[in-house]
């Protein structure tokens, strides 16, 4: 088998892997996809010092590592929330497609609301900001908010997972509830690159 073989049985491993997990964290009696995953780890460590590669076969690998590392991260956290319950109001956003989730501390302020960053680091882009007071309404908004995360998933090497009809229902969703339980006309939504992850925030605007 050629590395371009090699390679193509790598990303299809590791997009059946993500649909694996997927259907294993909506179905409480299924196993994790261990063997998957073993499989895509394989291939990773057989390729990591990337000596036989060409430029084009090295860059195609390092997206492909990353995305595993990203989704890896992300499937280990959703493992721990299974097994130790939702403890926090942010481990919700977990479930949610579309959204980057990182470990956060417990916010004070009532406004806050989704991923947030630790408060004294600084973020390493200028987050997008959008105001949405009615999703459904404002769709332009909507699309350019999903446009965003979507952007800068790209840049972090993680691609986005879920349409812009599943992430304007999201949308739709949370701003009513966020609206119902601030009492506020609109919702500020953001979204931030940190450390090179992604993050989606949304507050009341009061």
């Amino acid at each position: 088998m050629t590395i371009d073989e090699e390679l193509n049985l790598l990303d299809h491993q590791l997009r059946r892997l993500k649909i694996e997990y997927e259907m294993f964290f909506n179905n409480p009696s299924k196993r994790p996809p261990a063997d998957i995953e073993w499989k895509v780890l394989s291939l990773i460590r057989k390729f990591s010092d990337g000596g036989r590669m060409s430029f084009s076969q090295r860059y195609r690998y390092n997206e492909m590592a990353q995305r595993y590392a990203i989704h890896s991260d992300l499937w280990r956290k959703k493992m721990r929330i299974r097994e130790e319950g939702y403890r926090r109001p942010q481990d919700a956003i977990l479930s949610v497609q579309g959204v980057r989730p990182t470990e956060v501390r417990e916010q004070k302020h009532p406004t806050a609301y989704g991923v947030g960053h630790h408060d004294g680091e600084p973020a390493d882009d200028k987050p997008f900001t959008v105001q949405c007071s009615d999703a459904k309404a404002e769709r332009e908004k909507v699309e350019s908010l999903y446009k965003a995360l979507s952007a800068a998933k790209q840049k972090s090497g993680e691609k986005v997972s879920g349409s812009l009809d599943s992430f304007a229902a999201f949308v739709s969703k949370k701003t009513a509830e966020i609206r119902k339980e601030h009492k506020c006309e609109t919702v500020v939504y953001s979204v931030e690159m940190q450390d090179g992850q992604v993050k989606l925030k949304a507050k009341a605007k009061v």
